[in-house]
């Protein structure tokens, strides 16, 4: 299938998850992503931030479990430039103070940036992903572009509700792959 009708299928499905749904999926991907990955030699690890309007998976639970037990980790959030169509990662504590961008996405009011060859491992969000690692997202391609200026060791992990797909039919030389995708049943290592 291509990424068009994947983007509306899988749009679909994810805006009409339940709230207790969305909740405990969110719930077992943090509990796997926990389980699944070594976090002793990461120091920067950028999130993004859940889209509410897309019931996207809830990241402040990793977010906030990072906060609780690993202080030497810097989380990191996107705020996307829409004049430059670039992601750039911000600092981001309990403390940080959070404002709506024209999408309706929460970010960062202050300007305390980290550059991206700093970056250790990416939470990366997506509609839906296959097994090789390809991903659709909602098509603007920011964070393919984001992707691209980390550092090749650098560990991108997709965060899904659903297995990883076979195949998608338009995938392009633009494209990132991730290494990992988890889901509330397993991660997949791509």
């Amino acid at each position: 299938m291509r990424k068009s009708e994947l983007r509306q299928n899988y749009l679909s499905r994810q805006k009409a998850i339940s709230q207790p749904d969305r909740m405990a999926k969110s719930k077992a991907i943090c509990d796997l992503f926990f389980e699944a990955f070594d976090l002793d030699g990461i120091k920067n690890l950028h999130s993004f931030l859940p889209l509410q309007k897309f019931n996207e998976v809830d990241t402040l639970l990793i977010v906030e479990e990072v906060w609780r037990t690993r202080p030497h980790i810097q989380i990191l959030v996107p705020r996307v430039d829409f004049n430059t169509q670039e992601i750039t990662s911000l600092k981001f504590t309990p403390e940080t103070e959070l404002v709506k961008n024209e999408w309706e996405i929460d970010e960062p009011l202050h300007d305390e940036f980290v550059e991206p060859h700093l970056i250790d491992m990416v939470l990366v969000p997506g509609l839906c992903f296959e097994t090789s690692g390809h991903r659709v997202g909602y098509g603007k391609g920011y964070y393919d572009r984001f992707l691209k200026t980390c550092r090749a060791d650098c560990l991108k992990i997709g965060l899904s509700y659903w297995e990883p797909l076979d195949a998608i039919d338009d995938v392009h030389d633009g494209d990132v792959k991730v290494d990992f995708v988890v889901t509330p049943d397993r991660a997949v290592e791509c």
